[in-house]
C-alpha cells in the first residue's frame, strides 16, 4: 500500500479508503456484522489505514460495526484514521438534523459512543445546511476540535460556491479550516473538474470521492443505462447514452493492459493531483482487488487521453438544492417545525 498526506494535513493515509455504507441492516445490499468483518480485514491485511462511515449508515450500525471490527482486529488507534459524517436526521424531531450547533454536539457525542472512540481524525458535513446560518456551523466544528473530540473537519457534496463561503468564513473568524472535500466524482460524471476539483486543488483541500466506480458500472459489471434506483439522485446516474461511449473507452484501455475495468478506472482517478483517496464501498472481499492493483500500476498520458475524449457534460449530481431536501425530507424545514 501507498501512503499520502491527507490534503495538506500532516497525518498520512492509505491511498483507498474503505467506505463502511454497507455494513449494517438498514437495506436489502448491507452487510450484517458477521459479513462485514471479513471485508475490513481484507482491507487491514492489504494496509488500508482510512475508514469512512456515517451517523446516517444504517442508522449508526455502521459506525457500531466499524469501531468494533478494528478492536477485534487489533487496528492501534494511533494507525486508524476514521471519518464519519453529520447532517442527516437521525430520527423525528425538529433538531434532529442539520447542521446547528446543537446538534452538531449532540451528533458528535453520539458517533463516538457507537464507534468506541475518544476522537475521529475527520468530522465532516453530509450536505450543505439551508437553513443554518454558516458562522454557526462553522463555530460548532471548531468548538468540536478544541474539545479534541475530532482532529480536522471535512464536507460533502455541495456546490463549489458554497464550499467556498464554509473556507472563507473560517479564514475570517480564525476557526478551524475545512482540510478534506468528499464530492461525487468518477469517469462517468465529471462535473467536479470544472470547479470544485480547482478549488480544492488551489486551497490544499483534499479531495476522497465517493462512488469511483460509478455503482459498479465502472467495473464492467454492467452496461451504462441499466442502473436502478429508488432515489431521485440515483435515477439520474450514469444512464446517458453518452456514458457507453465512455465505458466502452474503459474497456478497451483496460483490455490492452490486460486489467479488470475497475482497476484502470481507480488508476485514473489517482492520476489526478488533488485526489488523496477514492472511497471504495464493497459487498465483497474480492471488490477490493482491483483497486489494491491500481495502487501500484499507474496509466501513461495516452491513456488518460483516450479515457476522456469521450465524456460530455451533464447536470451536476449529488449537491443539494432547497427543493430536493424538502422533497426528500432530509432535514426538518422551519415550516414542519412549526406546525
Amino acid at each position: 500500500m501507498k501512503f499520502t498526506r491527507m490534503g495538506s494535513t500532516g497525518t498520512q493515509v492509505s491511498r483507498l479508503c474503505l467506505g463502511c455504507m454497507s455494513f449494517g441492516g438498514m437495506a436489502d445490499w448491507t452487510l450484517n456484522e458477521e459479513a462485514s468483518l471479513p471485508l475490513l480485514t481484507k482491507a487491514v491485511e492489504a494496509g488500508i489505514n482510512f475508514f469512512d462511515t456515517a451517523d446516517i449508515y444504517s442508522r449508526g450500525q455502521s459506525e457500531e460495526i466499524l469501531g468494533r471490527g478494528l478492536k477485534a482486529l487489533g487496528v492501534r488507534r494511533d494507525e486508524a484514521v476514521i471519518a464519519t459524517k453529520v447532517f442527516n436526521p437521525m430520527g423525528r424531531g425538529p433538531n434532529r438534523g442539520g447542521l446547528s450547533r446543537k446538534h452538531i454536539s449532540q451528533s458528535i457525542d453520539a458517533s463516538l459512543t457507537r464507534l468506541g472512540l475518544d476522537y475521529v481524525d475527520l468530522y465532516q458535513i453530509h450536505r450543505f445546511d439551508y437553513e443554518t446560518p454558516i458562522e454557526e456551523t462553522i463555530e460548532a466544528l471548531d468548538d468540536v476540535v478544541k474539545s479534541g473530540k475530532a482532529l480536522y473537519i471535512g464536507a460533502s457534496s455541495m456546490f463549489a460556491y458554497q464550499f467556498s463561503k464554509y473556507l472563507s468564513r473560517a479564514d475570517a473568524t480564525g476557526r478551524t479550516r475545512f482540510t478534506m472535500m468528499q464530492n461525487h466524482y468518477n469517469l462517468l460524471y465529471r462535473e467536479e473538474e470544472r470547479e470544485m476539483n480547482p478549488l480544492c486543488l488551489e486551497e490544499g483541500v483534499g479531495l476522497i470521492p465517493w462512488s469511483p466506480l460509478a455503482g459498479g458500472v465502472l467495473a464492467g459489471s454492467r452496461e451504462a443505462g441499466t442502473v436502478r434506483s429508488q432515489s431521485a439522485m440515483g435515477r439520474g446516474r450514469y444512464n446517458r447514452p453518452e456514458d457507453q461511449a465512455v465505458l466502452d473507452a474503459l474497456k478497451s484501455v483496460a483490455a490492452a493492459r490486460g486489467e479488470a475495468p475497475a482497476q484502470v478506472a481507480i488508476a485514473w482517478m489517482l492520476s489526478k493531483p488533488a485526489v488523496t483517496a477514492p472511497i471504495i464501498g464493497v459487498t465483497k472481499a474480492d471488490h477490493m482487488d482491483a483497486p489494491l492493483a491500481a495502487v501500484e500500476s499507474p496509466l501513461s498520458a495516452e491513456e488518460i487521453a483516450i479515457l476522456e475524449a469521450p465524456y460530455a457534460p451533464q447536470a451536476v449530481i449529488g449537491a443539494l438544492t432547497p427543493a430536493d431536501i424538502d422533497a426528500r425530507q432530509i432535514q426538518p424545514s422551519r415550516r414542519r417545525a412549526a406546525a
